[in-house]
């Protein structure tokens, strides 16, 4: 028989159905749940929770989506919006081979370039988007923003930004 990956067989899942594994190391940091919030209002669930099928208790337990799991249940708007359910890919591997899955998943999403990073701000901005939308949109605090404005050049990205007298040098009083 010819493999198929589960992503094709994808299930939608009562949430009440679905419980964290007690594994998962990773965390995420309040920011950047708030980003995922506003990634799936935005666009929707567009990956499916990972879930191991117990089939003794009919409950789904996850190997990864924990996060994504969190904002089902901590934001009623989403929860509504998609009826109480999440879509789930199933894996039917043993506990240990789970637990390398949720490893694996966990340090496959790598990190951003902070080159490129820059070069998507600068590119916002010229766009005419503020740093208040860049902000909002990309989950970025000011300072994180700023710092990579420095990295692709303050002049061009800070012409129209009004500054005021805050000082003048001793020489000239």
């Amino acid at each position: 028989m010819e493999y198929r990956s589960p992503v094709y067989q994808i299930r939608s899942v009562p949430v009440g159905k679905i419980e964290a594994n007690t594994y998962n190391p990773n965390k995420v940091a309040p920011p950047e749940m708030r980003l995922l919030y506003e990634s799936i209002k935005a666009d929707g669930y567009t990956m499916p929770i990972v879930c191991y099928h117990d089939q003794e208790r009919d409950m789904y337990v996850i190997v990864d989506g924990f996060h994504r799991y969190r904002v089902m249940l901590e934001y009623p708007d989403i929860y509504e919006r998609e009826g109480g359910c999440l879509p789930v890919s199933v894996i039917d591997k043993p506990i240990d081979e789970r637990m390398a899955s949720t490893i694996r998943h966990n340090r496959a999403r790598g990190s951003h370039n902070v080159d490129l990073m820059s070069n998507i701000v600068r590119e916002l901005h010229d766009l005419g988007r503020s740093d208040a939308w860049i902000s909002v949109h990309l989950g970025m605090d000011r300072d994180e923003i700023l710092r990579l404005k420095q990295i692709t050049g303050l002049a061009a990205l800070f012409r129209d930004v009004k500054f005021g007298k805050a000082w003048r040098p001793a020489e000239e009083e």
